[in-house]
C-alpha cells in the first residue's frame, strides 16, 4: 500500500515555512554580535541550508525535492534549488 500523495495546500505551506526559517536563520548569523568589523555588512554569512521545520513529515521535504524546488545536501540539510 502506498502513501497518498500530499495535498498541494501542504506542500505550499511547507515549503512557505522552510523559506521563512531560512530567511530567519539568515538574519540571525548576520545579526551576531562577533561579526568582522571590516565586513561591508552584505551577504547571506554563507548558511544556504538548514533542517526543515519538524512539524511537517519527512514525506512532504521528499516531495519538493521530487518537485525540483528543495535540494537535499544530506545530514538532514535541505536547501532551496536554484531557479
Amino acid at each position: 500500500m502506498t502513501e497518498p500523495a500530499a495535498a498541494p495546500e501542504e506542500l505550499k505551506r511547507a515549503y512557505q515555512a522552510f523559506k521563512k526559517r531560512l530567511k530567519l536563520a539568515r538574519l540571525d548569523a548576520e545579526s551576531k554580535v562577533g561579526k568582522n568589523p571590516l565586513s561591508n555588512g552584505s551577504g547571506n554569512w554563507g548558511i544556504t541550508a538548514i533542517q526543515p521545520p519538524s512539524q511537517f513529515p519527512q514525506s512532504l521535504w521528499d516531495e519538493l525535492v521530487k518537485q525540483g524546488k528543495l535540494k537535499d545536501t544530506g545530514h538532514g540539510l535541505y536547501e532551496l534549488a536554484q531557479p
